[in-house]
Order: structure tokens, then C-alpha cells, then sequence
């Protein structure tokens, strides 16, 4: 994803400020950590990466207050100190930006951002109008239209990343530590929220800044600490690293392994046909998709990728315009007719909308299938758990067993455990939106491996994604929305960064001729 780098302000302090040393925790089974040292200056950005389990959720929690380690200790400004919870962490200006949101969805944008801390009139009552301006000079910050007065329950997966930095930056933190804060952010959001974390830095903020997408890191940090199997592989300048260098560290593996060998489609006849759609913010949507080819779409935030997605599965109204599946024209009004015309859907909030947190990886997958699973209106156990444990083996979801309840797996297991419960019954398309949201850098060649064997297997593949070297790297064709409607087309292996976001922030649309037209 391009973005403009932003300029560096000057050297951060060498000494300092927070540093844990050998620090060792462990769990039931688990060594979570084994020794580890880390540290943050005031003024710095310094990165973690490393891949989910690696350790760095464990090390964030201890230095928040949430654990206490076993062995080790932390030092402030030089001095040991103890922080038994997160409520002595945040005394000392220590704030945690979670991956995983924690908004009230009933409160609005400026109650959540101000919880706790909203403003008071003279007769000790909320002053709701300060509040509102407070939230809304917050949010202008990140260069965000978000309306204070917005209930969270209507916010956009982007949106409530947003909204979650918002309440950070409205307390006075000395230092910040982000959890993936750019997993939901299209590129120019990022560029502004790299602008924020500029001034946090100039101001004498520290930042921890852990994030799977490694050209981020490479801009934004001034040092890399890379953890493996709960250990510390090392810790460098970030000028002395290339993005090989950093993956090679952290899985042992070299970059040019994360994207399998492109084979092209052989079967000319569409499996997909979209003509002229009319739904909401789109109009006049007219593609084509081949068995076993996997196409793109790209564009920023707001521009018909998600509500196209959404379409095709039933969850948004279709106006007009018409939908082909293998030659047979569909009318699609809900979920359950788009799984009939064989169409599947992993949404890009898989928390919220692919998965049952509270029941367990068998249930999961069993879910959307349980008329195959179903004889004399009951639900055949045996087939049930052969089904479960078939994409288990078949997908390579870590878990102890299928009973596993699904929200204790790891972000890149759950993405494969939503796969999975679509692989059942294979779909002829599978629509999915972000599908490496939140999954580290092995999760992502294993997710990657996996859409590829479904399109070499014949199933047509539409992927909307944030992260254009992921479409790029994944594609056949990407297709570039701008406005509602697409606005031009590339062939993967031609297209560029740069080209797409030309398009995607509508200025030059390269033409079938090879012209532009400016939109």
C-alpha cells in the first residue's frame, strides 16, 4: 500500500525511559516469553514484529499492567517498579491500543472517546456540547469526518480503528503502545494516522508499533525488535533492515515464498456475470469472473468494494441490473439464496460477522452446513465432527481438538476456521473481503496457498483488500473502484501501487486504448 513516508523528526533520546530486562512468563503449558528484553525512548518509534504466538500480545500486557511477569524486571527511568494492574500502568501515562475493539456500541463516538473523562458545567453535569467539540478536535486530528455524535454500533471496521486511536490520543500518554492500529485503515488514512504518530514523536511520546504489514514498519519505526517462539531473535535500527531481512527473522523463510506461481484460468466460459448493478452507492457494475480465476478490487475507503461483496451475498439490496452464476441468471435478496447459487462469503470482520465466539470450531463449520449434516430433523454427530475434523486436517487449523472454543485461536486460525466452514460444500464463487486482516506473516502464505488451491480447483475467486501488494501478489485481474462504480482495470502482473492509487484517488483512469480520462 503507498503512502508518503513521513519526514523523521529529529534523533530520539538514547536513553530509555521504560525497559523490561529477561523478562520470562508462562501459562498452563505455554512459555509465552523466555527472557526477554525491550525498551522505548521518548521521541521513538520502535516496532515488534513477529508472528501470532510469537509472544508479543504477552510482552504488550505485562508492560500495560494486565500480567505480571515471572521472572525479570521493568524499569522507569531507570528505577524497578512493579504494575500489579493497567489502572497503575495508565498512571503512569502507559496506553494500549488493542487489535481487538472495545467500544460501547451503544454510546456514541464522543461518549466513548471521552469516557470517563467527560467534560462537567458548573452544576457537575455532562456538557455535552464541549464534549462533542472535544471529541470532534480529537478526530480532526486523524483527518476524519467521523461524527462525535455517531453511535459506535453504526461505525465502519475502519471507523472503529479510528475512533479507538481517538481515545488514546485524548488522554495524556507518555507512552502509546498500537496493536495493529493500521489493520482496517486504507492508505490515506494510515498516511494521516503516520502524520499523528509524527507529532506524538516530536512532542516526546514513546511508540510501540506492532504490525504484520512490514513496508509500515519500515517507514514509520526507528528500531525493530523481532520475537520468535517466545524469544528474542533481535533488535536493529530499522535503517540497517530490508522487508526480507525482517520476514527471514521472524519465520525463516524468504519473501519471495509468500505468493505462490500465478496459473491461469483455461475455461473461457464466465462463472460469474455481473451486469449493470445498481445497489446503494454502486451503479452501472458490469464484470465477469472465470473458473479458477481470482480477481481483485481496490479503492479506498467508501467506494462500493465492501457494499459490491455484500451485494453478491444477499446483505445489501439490488436495484437492478442482473447476476449470473454458470450461465443461470440468480435473484439474490438474502444470504441463504446467494449459498444456493453458490456463492460464499468471509466478511472482512470475522469476529462479528464469520464466526460464533462462543461456540467451538466444530460448531463453526458445521453451521452453514448442517442440511447436509441433518437426518430426521437432527443433527448427525459423527458426520458433524468427520466434517469439522476434515477441514481441520485439510486446512491446517491449529487447535487442540474441534471443541475448541474458535475465539481462543489465533487471528490467522479463525480466518481459516470462516474458509473452512464454506469448504464443506465447495461454493463455485467465494467473495472475500480483507482476508489477511489481522494474520501474521505465516498465516498469510498459508491463507494465500489455500485461495490458490480453490481456484486451481476450479472455484472462481473475488478478493477486496486494503493491502493492494495482496492483490497484486494474489490476482489475476484488479479491478479499481472509485465512486461507485469501476473505474479501471488491470491485468495483475502489470499492475503497480502507484497505478491503483492514481485511479483509486481519482485522477488519471488508463483507458482500453492506453489514454486517461480524469474522473
Amino acid at each position: 500500500m503507498p503512502f508518503t513516508a513521513p519526514k523523521r523528526s529529529k534523533a530520539f533520546m538514547s536513553t530509555p525511559f521504560f525497559r523490561v530486562e529477561n523478562i520470562s512468563k508462562s501459562f498452563p503449558g505455554v512459555k509465552a516469553l523466555a527472557g526477554v528484553s525491550f525498551d522505548v525512548a521518548a521521541g521513538e518509534v520502535h516496532a515488534l514484529v513477529g508472528e501470532n504466538g510469537a509472544g508479543k500480545s504477552t510482552l504488550m500486557k505485562i508492560m500495560s499492567g494486565v500480567y505480571q511477569p515471572d521472572e525479570g524486571q521493568l524499569l522507569w527511568e531507570g528505577q524497578p517498579i512493579m504494575l500489579r494492574t493497567p489502572h497503575e500502568a495508565q498512571a503512569r501515562g502507559i496506553r494500549i491500543i488493542y487489535q481487538e475493539f472495545n467500544l460501547l456500541p451503544d454510546l456514541t463516538v464522543a461518549e466513548n472517546i471521552l469516557l470517563n473523562r467527560e467534560p462537567r458545567n458548573r452544576w457537575g453535569l455532562i456538557d455535552w456540547r464541549a464534549m462533542n467539540q472535544q471529541a470532534a478536535a480529537i478526530l480532526a486530528l486523524l483527518k476524519t469526518n467521523i461524527s462525535p455524535t455517531l453511535p459506535a454500533s453504526e461505525l465502519t471496521v475502519a471507523q472503529q480503528q479510528l475512533v479507538e486511536i481517538a481515545k488514546s490520543l485524548a488522554e495524556d500518554a507518555r507512552l502509546i503502545i498500537m496493536d495493529e492500529p493500521t489493520a482496517a485503515l486504507n492508505a490515506l488514512e494510515v498516511e494521516h494516522l503516520f502524520g499523528v504518530i509524527e507529532r506524538l514523536k516530536t512532542a516526546g511520546a514513546g511508540i510501540i508499533f506492532i504490525s504484520h504489514r512490514l513496508e509500515e514498519v519500515l517507514h514509520i519505526s526507528d528500531r525493530v525488535t523481532v520475537l520468535k517462539d517466545g524469544c528474542l531473535v533481535g533488535t536493529h535500527p530499522t535503517s540497517a533492515l530490508t522487508k526480507p531481512q525482517i520476514v527471514t527473522l521472524m519465520v525463516g523463510r524468504d519473501l519471495k515464498d509468500i505468493f505462490p506461481a500465478k496459473h491461469y484460468p483455461t475455461h473461457k466460459t464466465p462463472l460469474l456475470e455481473v451486469r449493470q448493478l445498481q445497489s446503494g452507492v454502486l451503479h452501472d457494475i458490469s464484470f465477469q469472473i472465470l473458473p479458477g480465476e481470482i480477481v481483485g478490487f481496490a479503492g479506498l475507503e467508501g467506494q462500493g468494494q465492501r457494499e459490491l461483496a455484500r451485494s453478491l451475498f444477499g446483505l445489501e439490496p439490488v436495484r437492478s441490473g442482473t447476476i449470473a452464476v454458470n450461465g443461470t441468471a440468480v435473484r439474490i435478496q438474502s444470504p441463504r439464496q446467494a449459498i444456493r447459487a453458490g456463492i460464499a462469503l468471509v466478511s472482512d470482520d470475522r469476529k462479528r460477522d464469520g464466526l460464533a465466539l462462543k461456540l467451538s470450531v466444530r460448531e463453526n463449520i458445521a453451521l452453514p452446513n448442517l442440511p447436509m449434516l441433518t437426518r430426521g430433523g437432527f443433527v448427525g454427530a459423527r458426520a458433524e465432527r468427520s466434517a469439522a475434523q476434515r477441514m481441520i486436517d485439510a486446512l491446517n487449523i491449529r487447535t487442540p481438538s474441534a471443541e475448541q472454543s474458535v475465539r481462543l485461536l489465533s487471528g490467522g486460525n479463525q480466518q481459516k476456521a470462516v474458509l473452512g466452514k464454506w469448504m464443506v460444500q465447495p461454493p463455485s464463487l467465494m467473495v472475500i473481503q480483507e482476508p489477511t486482516r489481522g494474520v501474521d506473516i505465516g498465516a498469510k502464505m498459508e491463507i494465500y496457498h489455500l485461495v490458490y488451491q480453490m481456484a486451481r480447483d476450479g472455484m472462481g475467486i473475488l478478493i477486496v483488500s486494503s493491502e493492494l501488494l495482496e492483490l497484486i501478489g494474489l490476482c489475476h485481474r484488479i479491478l479499481v473502484m472509485h465512486r461507485g462504480t469501476i473505474a479501471a482495470e488491470f491485468p495483475g502482473d502489470e499492475a503497480t501501487e502507484e497505478s491503483i492509487m492514481q485511479v483509486a484517488t481519482g485522477t488519471d483512469v488508463p483507458l482500453a486504448s492506453g489514454e486517461t480520462k480524469t474522473i
